[in-house]
């Protein structure tokens, strides 16, 4: 898994691509708290190499929590800035530092 931030000179925004070996996988997507946990919101795309890989716009100089979705399952990404663990998932999502 990796996860690639590039900032925009022109407005507070970072660009961070998610990208998610998976190519047994069906159907990979991010949540987080950029987009309010919704599980359709970002759907990542399957490449021909079996990588599905998906950019989002977020607001510089905030942290977000996230994890993705890989055929239903919640994992972490093992390259996020951090972890925080959440009482609602019983479990730690990984963190993004912008």
């Amino acid at each position: 898994m990796a996860i690639k931030k590039q900032y925009l000179k022109s407005k507070p925004v970072c660009k961070v691509t998610f990208s998610v070996p998976a190519e047994e996988a069906k159907s990979v997507a991010v949540v987080g708290s950029f987009n309010e946990w919704n599980t359709e919101a970002t759907e990542l795309k399957k490449l021909k190499n079996g990588t599905f890989k998906g950019t989002v716009d977020l607001e510089s100089e905030n942290s977000y929590e996230f994890r993705y979705i890989v055929d239903g399952v919640y994992i972490n990404d093992e390259q996020a800035d951090a972890y925080a663990w959440s009482d609602f998932a019983a479990a730690e999502n990984g963190v993004l530092n912008l």
